[in-house]
């Protein structure tokens, strides 16, 4: 069994061609898609996040929305940039938004992706500090979110307060039990994967990272997912870790998947330069009939190393037709693959 969920970017464009034309359409379309994946029996929805872009950004506020619109499925981003984050304050947001879930929030964070604009993190007020690279920086930041989601008081009372104090040093509030154990790290490199694995973070793997062997992307994603899980052993934490993979799949049930799928030419690898210094592998898209899709998809190492799936959806085609890609795959591609 693999838990399936989906992973959204929220474009959103005011073409005419687009059925997500504002802001206000891609949070709202976003809200009626996880209820909707709820109700089709789907594990997860999880939502992208980029700063100076026509697509998601500030995430807590949809997070809390779904969590107070659904009653099961997993809430989760994939993932936030904490080069831009305050992680004291994200701390509070996140504990308020998994409160008002119930406690399903499966928060996705990592150093980020390239952005819109040259070191955007400095607009929002952050630099590295002297001799530390964005990278580091980011690490900085994720390690004092996850101290503060311990909810061990750190803060020196006020002996004169406005409302009583419990004793002792103060945490920050709300806090949310358990949210602690619910974050992932987004890993580009192994590297970094056994980072996360030694501070008890889950695993997300997405859709690229860096090329560190030449060989085919599920392959090097695969090796990835084993580094990690060895790297989790070796540190000694209880209990099981979870590993994301994030996959572009699409089964052509019509005439309308074949004619925005049908002749995908992403269904190969691609190799390239993230910036001059990163060469990256970009995994293939998988698009066919479901026959042909559970036999690609069966020879993916990766997924079969991991026990979630998030697939990415195309959200400007609209609420309805993502629908009907997730129910294609639940329906007809998982149960063959023992996703189901």
């Amino acid at each position: 069994m693999k838990k399936i969920g989906f992973l959204s970017f929220g474009h959103w464009n005011p073409s005419s061609q687009s059925a997500t034309r504002s802001a206000a359409d891609a949070l709202l379309q976003s809200i009626d898609l996880a209820v909707a994946a709820e109700a089709l029996g789907a594990d997860g929805a999880y939502f992208r996040v980029h700063h100076f872009a026509r697509q998601l950004a500030s995430p807590f506020p949809l997070l809390a929305a779904v969590g107070a619109r659904t009653q099961r499925i997993e809430i989760g981003t994939g993932v936030i940039d904490m080069r831009y984050e305050n992680p004291l304050y994200m701390a509070e947001e996140a504990g308020a938004a998994d409160l008002i879930a119930g406690g399903r929030l499966q928060l996705g964070i990592s150093r980020g992706s390239p952005e819109q604009v040259i070191e955007g993190w400095r607009y929002f007020g952050y630099a590295p500090a002297e001799g530390e690279t964005e990278a580091e920086m980011a690490r900085r930041h994720t390690e004092v979110f996850l101290q503060a989601l311990a909810g061990e008081g750190f803060a020196e009372p006020n002996p004169q307060p406005m409302f009583p104090n419990p004793p002792g040093l103060l945490r920050l509030e709300p806090f949310s039990a358990g949210l602690r154990q619910r974050i992932w790290w987004g890993a580009s490199s192994n590297a970094t994967a056994v980072w996360a694995a030694r501070l008890g973070m889950h695993l997300q793997s997405s859709t690229l990272k860096n090329d560190e062997t030449g060989e085919p992307f599920h392959v090097q994603q695969a090796q990835q997912i084993r580094a990690y899980r060895a790297a989790w052993k070796a540190a000694g934490h209880a209990g099981e870790p979870r590993v994301s993979v994030s996959r572009s799949i699409f089964a052509l049930m019509n005439a309308q998947d074949r004619l925005y799928f049908g002749s995908s030419r992403d269904q190969n690898d691609q190799f390239g330069y993230l910036d001059p210094q990163t060469r990256a592998v970009f995994g293939r898209s998988y698009a066919a009939e479901p026959e042909a899709l559970i036999a690609q998809l069966a020879a993916d190492e990766a997924i079969a190393e991991a026990d979630t799936v998030l697939l990415t959806v195309p959200n400007q085609l609209g609420v309805d037709y993502n629908v009907h890609v997730l129910e294609a795959i639940l329906k007809h591609v998982a149960p063959a693959l023992g996703w189901r």
